[in-house]
């Protein structure tokens, strides 16, 4: 038999060929959004097991974010290029060797490093994933069933993330919440290999590196401002030369894209009144709902004395309405358009986030009003999700849908790593101003310190006792509450001034 006939005897039929396909475009997006969701569960153990202290924590996180965030429009033009499944395959490598990194971590800077490696391989797989569907599913209604039977899996890895973090928890160890993601990406190259095909965008644009570098400086600069200053001292001279740094680089980025006849992104859009309307429903969702759910794990084990399966079915009632509500939120964006249902979706995040502080404000805050107040706060999530991110990419004409979508899923990831950092200034603070009460002879430096170790998960302070400390802890848990939930309702109000404007 010839080698061709060979190959041809192994190459499976091209519906058999689009199942696989598809089948491996979800593994990828269930391997994304459980790296997203499921880690947040494993945080306290990190800190007891690793030392990982509060700041260490927040990188944790946020170097899988600013990561993503910084390859999402070189991988798109690299992929347009070189071809797609080529640059999928890279990017796995990259992701699978990362997660191994990861697992096999013996202290917190290694896993940062391998989080920040793996967060580029991650985001690089997230946007080849889409050409290869639109490539791969050409006839209207297999593609809409193809992107459908994908989202349902992409909600699956979000909102049972915590769950498997948790399960993970109980019957091994923290390293296999990444190490499991080698042998998923082992199987999903194995895929590719048989059923994707090859495509590439002749017509591909030239790649903006300066505007991709100066962007990444800008939001890392700020973000290391953040989460540095609470300890350092925001007025110190490093500090404010990062500041300082985060400026100069937003203001040249916007100098670049200005004068670039590729930019990464297209300034004139923001003139569209929908589109910033809808803009508004990313920055939201990333503002509140993502960057909580880093300290809730904290919350529920620390603050309210949680075991780890109990935190993860726990936050199961905050993430699994992201998987249920959206098709209700498509139909009701049919119904009465995005324009209402996007500041709805945001108003009723903010309810949820309001209640969940009213509750916590009590003595003993009641488990069910809790979870309560967790479920609404993710319907409304799931009601701005679909919406804005149809709106977004409708709301400009098709030769630039790419580029608006790059936008949405840039503010998304941008906003999730500056509000990880903010919501976490805003919870230390919360800390020290209950400390500030408890501990009134004590001095503002000892106060950071203290709330450093308790926003860390440790209630063993020195000079506190247990119930002392879980009540500092609840109470910067309730300013970062607050400032969730007024922040969903601002931008509720100004997503809805926006389309009135565009109406």
């Amino acid at each position: 038999m010839s080698r061709a006939a060979a190959l041809s005897a192994l190459t499976p039929p091209r519906t058999a060929r689009n199942g696989l396909a598809l089948t491996a475009v979800c593994l990828v997006a269930l391997m994304f959004g459980l790296e997203i969701s499921s880690v947040p569960v494993i945080l306290p153990t990190l800190e007891q097991e690793l030392g990982t202290g509060f700041q260490d924590a927040q990188w944790i996180m946020n170097a899988y974010t600013l990561a993503c965030t910084s390859v999402l429009m070189a991988v798109g033009t690299l992929a347009d290029r070189f071809g797609r499944r080529r640059v999928l395959v890279v990017c796995l490598w990259v992701f699978a060797l990362a997660s191994l990194a990861c697992g096999l971590a013996n202290d917190a800077p290694t896993l940062i490093a391998a989080r920040f490696v793996q967060g580029i391989g991650a985001g690089a797989m997230m946007i080849c994933q889409f050409a290869i569907l639109s490539h791969q599913f050409r006839e209207p209604a297999t593609r809409a069933r193809a992107f459908a039977i994908w989202g349902v899996i992409a909600g699956v890895g979000l909102g049972f993330g915590p769950m498997v973090g948790a399960l993970i928890l109980a019957v091994a160890d923290w390293r296999w919440v990444f190490l499991v993601h080698v042998p998923l990406t082992l199987f999903t190259l194995a895929l590719l290999h048989i059923s994707v095909q090859e495509s590439r965008d002749p017509a591909n644009h030239r790649l903006d590196i300066a505007g991709m570098l100066t962007m990444t400086l800008t939001v890392f600069a700020l973000v290391y401002f953040i989460t540095q200053g609470s300890e350092i001292g925001f007025g110190a001279p490093a500090m404010l030369g990062w500041a300082g740094l985060a400026v100069f680089g937003l203001l040249l980025f916007i100098l670049i894209e200005r004068r670039s006849a590729h930019p990464m992104f297209d300034f004139s859009v923001f003139r569209i009144q929908r589109f910033n309307g809808a803009l508004m429903g990313s920055i939201g969702m990333n503002f509140s709902f993502w960057p909580f759910m880093i300290y809730l794990p904290l919350y529920f084990q620390a603050g309210l004395g949680y075991d780890t399966l109990t935190t993860g079915a726990a936050l199961l009632a905050y993430t699994l309405p992201t998987l249920l509500v959206p098709p209700l939120a498509e139909r009701l964006a049919l119904r009465f358009g995005a324009e209402r249902i996007i500041p709805l979706g945001l108003g009723t995040m903010g309810a949820g986030f309001m209640g969940m502080a009213a509750v916590n404000y009590a003595g003993q805050p009641s488990t069910a009003l809790v979870l309560l107040s967790c479920v609404i706060a993710g319907i409304g999530l799931a009601l701005t999700n679909s919406p804005t991110t149809n709106t977004t990419t409708g709301s400009v004409s098709n030769d630039r849908a790419g580029m608006a979508s790059g936008i949405d899923f840039s503010a998304r990831l941008i906003t999730l790593a500056l509000n990880i950092a903010l919501m976490g200034l805003v919870l230390l603070l919360g800390i020290s101003h209950n400390l500030a009460h408890v501990l009134p002879d004590s001095t503002t430096l000892e106060w950071t310190r203290l709330s450093q170790h308790i926003a860390a998960g440790k209630l063993d302070a020195p000079g506190l006792t247990v119930q002392d400390a879980q009540t500092a802890l609840r109470s910067g848990a309730g300013w970062a509450m607050l400032f969730a939930g007024l922040g969903a309702c601002g931008l509720a109000m100004l997503s809805r001034h926006f389309f009135r404007r565009e109406r």
